[in-house]
């Protein structure tokens, strides 16, 4: 079987952030026969050899387990020590995985319905890229036969040293008491790090008060905060005087922040104030991130990407290999990803090269504690550029790629359709999707997701009231095109 006509057959396919489809497509003998792949695909290019350990987690959804189990149980066919780490954050599971030189598989389905999951690879050296992908999908696996039951009381008990390494990754970089004084809720829903991210804050010095913890899986989404998050954030924030109020998506590789008075901070403004707080001097992110970080004037490059973690990491690279140093990137959802070894107070954090949610949380409270006015105080000094976004949901990715073709093949019919909106078109961007630049310095920009069935809408302007409105009105003109 090879693994492309297994996409095709199966509709497990990947898109930006792993393998992703439905529970029911993600069988057994599929997630097997990916797990396989990525295997065969590593040992070609000489990352990883049989016997070797490959590290496993997942995420709290309720089919990781069985999931858990089928890939558990590839990774020995195919000749390799699996070790199960337990449900832990994606970047946990990599960053341990890493400092040991190996392989490790993330079972989750990070911020999209419950009724669907994914499986995220990662090199010894960090998250798989566009090329890996490609050789994966060109490997032809054999799957046992008959194909064994498998769920999750076949898993091997959990080493806990991951979750352990993890914590002190940022216990010991941060300092025991950089965040003493602060009150701090943490929204734990059903957020694989919600434990764990208590400790940490504890750890340093904050008082962590748990809330709304859910044993059924919550799809948060960190671009497109669902309006009874942000009524539980204002409802809190009044309630319990915090300074803030943090949160991830699924898997943890997203964060979510709040100000003291149960704001949501976009993820975009939150990689550029944790990048300052970094001393970063050279930022890689996608197009589809505010302009705040060029109007800003804090560092020294920015460079634009397609969405995806695999395109930032591709360019964290080549800005290395350049001679660039202080490098790091994040995407709009907040995810932050460091390609350079950060030192501060002369304590030494080293690289993590795929999204991580803590480490932005962290940055910003710690320099937030430093405000007269917290958190707001930080979002304040930035220049005026508010985005929103949204998107359409159950819209079929081929109908948003034609519509969206049609759109970027004419000016006349961008304006026909926005102008009212907007005025007169300044600059079209097609790097991935549509970002229009209107001559008023507002943008629309759209695209398919590529991680489920949805149109995409991000707007930028000058106001957060104008940039809701736009995104507002941009979907309501949009779900005509079903």
């Amino acid at each position: 079987m090879q693994i492309d006509e297994l996409m095709t057959s199966s509709g497990v396919a990947f898109g930006t952030s792993g393998a992703r489809g439905t529970v029911e497509a993600m069988t057994n003998p599929v997630c097997h026969a990916y797990t396989t792949g990525f295997l065969q695909a590593m040992q070609a290019q000489s990352f990883v050899q049989p016997g070797q350990q490959v590290f496993v987690a997942g995420d709290l959804r309720a089919s990781t387990g069985r999931i858990l189990a089928a890939v558990v149980r590839a990774v020995a066919d195919s000749g390799y020590q699996p070790v199960y780490v337990g449900r832990l954050p994606s970047p946990a599971v990599a960053y341990y995985a890493m400092g040991m030189q190996a392989a490790s598989i993330m079972v989750t389905g990070s911020h999209i319905p419950d009724d669907r999951n994914g499986i995220k690879f990662n090199r010894p050296d960090g998250e798989v890229l566009k090329d890996d992908e490609a050789l994966i999908r060109a490997q032809v696996v054999d799957l046992p036969e008959p194909f064994p039951d498998i769920d999750e009381a076949d898993l091997p008990p959990v080493d806990a040293e991951a979750g352990q390494a993890y914590l002190a990754r940022y216990t010991d970089f941060f300092g025991g008491e950089c965040l003493a004084g602060m009150r701090v809720g943490v929204y734990q829903h059903s957020g694989v790090a919600r434990d764990l991210l208590v400790s940490i804050l504890q750890g340093l010095g904050a008082e962590a008060v748990p809330l709304a913890r859910s044993e059924t899986f919550i799809p948060v989404d960190t671009e497109a905060i669902r309006d009874e998050d942000i009524q539980l954030a204002r409802q809190w924030a009044a309630a319990y005087g915090f300074d803030s109020i943090v949160s991830t998506d699924g898997d943890a590789d997203r964060p979510l922040i709040a100000d003291q008075n149960g704001e949501w901070l976009r993820g975009d403004v939150v990689g550029v104030l944790c990048a300052r707080f970094l001393g970063v001097q050279t930022l890689v992110t996608p197009v589809s991130s505010n302009t705040v970080v060029e109007a800003c004037g804090w560092f020294d490059t920015v460079y634009r990407t397609r969405i995806g973690s695999p395109y930032v990491i591709e360019r964290m690279y080549q800005a290395l290999q350049a001679g660039r140093d202080s490098v790091a990137g994040y995407e709009a959802n907040g995810g932050f990803l460091l390609a350079s070894e950060c030192l501060r107070d002369g304590r030494v954090l080293g690289p993590l090269p795929t999204r991580d949610a803590v480490l932005p949380i962290l940055a910003v409270l710690a320099n937030a504690r430093q405000q007269p006015g917290g958190v707001s105080d930080l979002v304040a000094a930035l220049p005026a550029r508010y985005t929103a976004s949204d998107r359409l949901k159950n819209f079929p990715t081929e109908v948003s790629r034609e519509k969206i073709g049609i759109l970027s093949a004419s000016t006349p019919a961008i304006e026909a359709m926005f102008g009212e909106l907007c005025g007169t078109v300044s600059l079209v961007d097609q790097t991935d999707g549509l970002r229009i630049t209107f001559e008023n310095d507002e943008v629309i920009h759209l695209r398919p997701s590529g991680n489920a069935p949805e149109l995409r809408c991000y707007n930028e302007a000058a106001s957060p009231d104008r940039a809701l409105l736009l995104n507002r009105e941009c979907l309501s003109r949009l779900a005509g095109w079903r």
